[in-house]
């Protein structure tokens, strides 16, 4: 076994005591950088630098930065979700968030962090840069004196580093391969939400979490109408390069009517929940103009639902006849509602459904049903026996029983809506006493109907 000497000791104890004293020195030596040397001095230094380096080498960098002018840049967005969905567990640092009104957690890269890829064979390497920038802000309303002061400002943006042989792969299809990921995390974790009017807003929307548990299997509808429903969803979300190819907005429209309590609501939910988009409720009497209709329209995002309930009675609309006195701007008109429907300003998003409700189909003016505005008008209509099944299985838990039979023919008589009946099944959890409680109510309709 080997034994050091009195020499190596002394020899391996002043080498450490070298390299302490060379890491000592680089830290205060950084420290004193730090201290003395402007930020805006080093970094400009350090760009020109990397600026050199690069051109010295055989590898190509891409610069992402987080703004493009006064906008947020998309492709600097989906390269955070995307590295930050991707980063591996050998990570040193990660950020981590929850958004405002989100139910899931948003991690994120930190800064000067690496992360690496690898695309079609291509290694890349992904650097998120953040650098201080001293810039004058904005007056601030409290300062009695009206002095402008100074802040320091955050200037972030991704630098992706790959061979430069591999260029027009990159950008050809890595980049579009990086949103598309990052569009389906984002999806992934979307947290949905219910939109309402909010003049006060940037947007003139406010929104809350929609967590309407309502969903095709709960929904008490024809069967054979919520499969139809169901293929032209689907058939719809297929459909981008169709639409594009024809020239018309990526759009669809449906027409809910019926008599109140038939569902209507539940179902637009369930359409929410199964297309895993947003939900706008446009309530017409809160819109003031038709310049206000273009500006809702231009504020919500894609893939989301517009609803406009009890569109036959939620405002008197104007004539469709322009106004020669130019007065059209100061209030909401037939004309500029087909617009915002079907005109230039429907153009102006993707993944768009439109949906109105009415008690009264017949009260509306035709141009509002024709295809390409309302594409498909589905019947909510009362409670038949399939329906009555779908809410016992919901609320009973039960497949069967043996005073189904009287219930079908009682709803075979009776007009009953959806929502009378879950109202009975609700009111006791001993199933017999339910069903017998909605038999009661059934009986009690009927004989209003038969007594003169």
């Amino acid at each position: 076994m080997w034994t050091p000497t009195a020499e190596t000791l002394a020899s391996t104890k002043t080498a450490l005591s070298v390299a302490a004293s060379l890491a000592a020195t680089a830290v205060l030596l950084r420290s004193t950088v730090n201290d003395l040397i402007p930020d805006t001095v080093y970094n400009y230094f350090n760009s020109n630098f990397r600026k050199f380096s690069n051109r010295l080498s055989s590898h190509l960098t891409i610069i992402i930065e987080e703004q493009d002018g006064l906008t947020a840049n998309q492709m600097f967005d989906a390269a955070n979700v995307y590295v930050g969905s991707k980063q591996q567990s050998s990570a040193q640092r990660i950020k981590v968030h929850k958004p405002l009104k989100e139910e899931h957690l948003q991690v994120n890269i930190d800064k000067n962090q690496e992360f690496y890829d690898s695309y079609k064979g291509i290694k890349l390497k992904w650097v998120l840069v953040s650098m201080q920038n001293n810039n004058i802000s904005l007056h601030n309303k409290r300062d009695s004196h009206n002095n402008a002061s100074f802040h320091r400002v955050e200037v972030r943006h991704f630098e992706l580093t790959f061979h430069k042989k591999h260029r027009d792969t990159v950008l050809g299809s890595y980049l579009h391969h990086v949103l598309h990921e990052a569009e389906a995390t984002r999806q992934g974790k979307k947290t949905l939400k219910l939109h309402t009017i909010d003049y006060n807003g940037t947007d003139y929307w406010n929104s809350i979490v929609l967590n309407h548990p309502a969903t095709f299997d709960t929904v008490a509808m024809e069967p054979e109408m919520k499969v139809q429903l169901l293929e032209d969803l689907c058939m719809f979300l297929d459909r981008k390069d169709y639409y594009k190819r024809v020239g018309k907005a990526w759009k669809r429209g449906y027409l809910l009517y019926g008599p109140p309590g038939t569902g209507k609501s539940s179902l637009i939910a369930a359409m929410a929940n199964y297309l895993n988009f947003d939900i706008y409720d446009m309530d017409f009497r809160e819109v003031q103009c038709n310049s206000d209709l273009r500006r809702l329209l231009i504020g919500m995002g894609s893939r989301s639902i517009l609803v406009i309930e009890d569109i036959d009675c939620s405002i008197k609309l104007q004539s469709r006849e322009v106004d020669n006195n130019g007065e059209d701007e100061d209030k909401v008109t037939l004309s500029g509602l087909l617009n915002f429907i079907d005109g230039l300003w429907s153009s102006c998003g993707d993944e768009r459904i439109i949906i109105f409700t009415t008690n009264y189909k017949d009260r509306l003016d035709q141009a509002l049903l024709r295809p390409g505005r309302m594409d498909m008008h589905i019947h909510m209509s009362y409670c038949s026996f399939s329906g009555f099944k779908t809410l016992a299985a919901n609320y009973l838990r039960i497949q069967n029983h043996p005073l189904f039979e009287d219930i079908e023919g009682l709803l075979n008589k009776v007009n009953a809506t959806p929502a009378e009946v879950a109202g009975e099944l609700m009111k006791s959890d001993n199933i017999d006493s339910a069903i017998k409680g909605l038999i009661s109510f059934l009986q009690c309709k009927q004989t209003d109907i038969t007594t003169p």
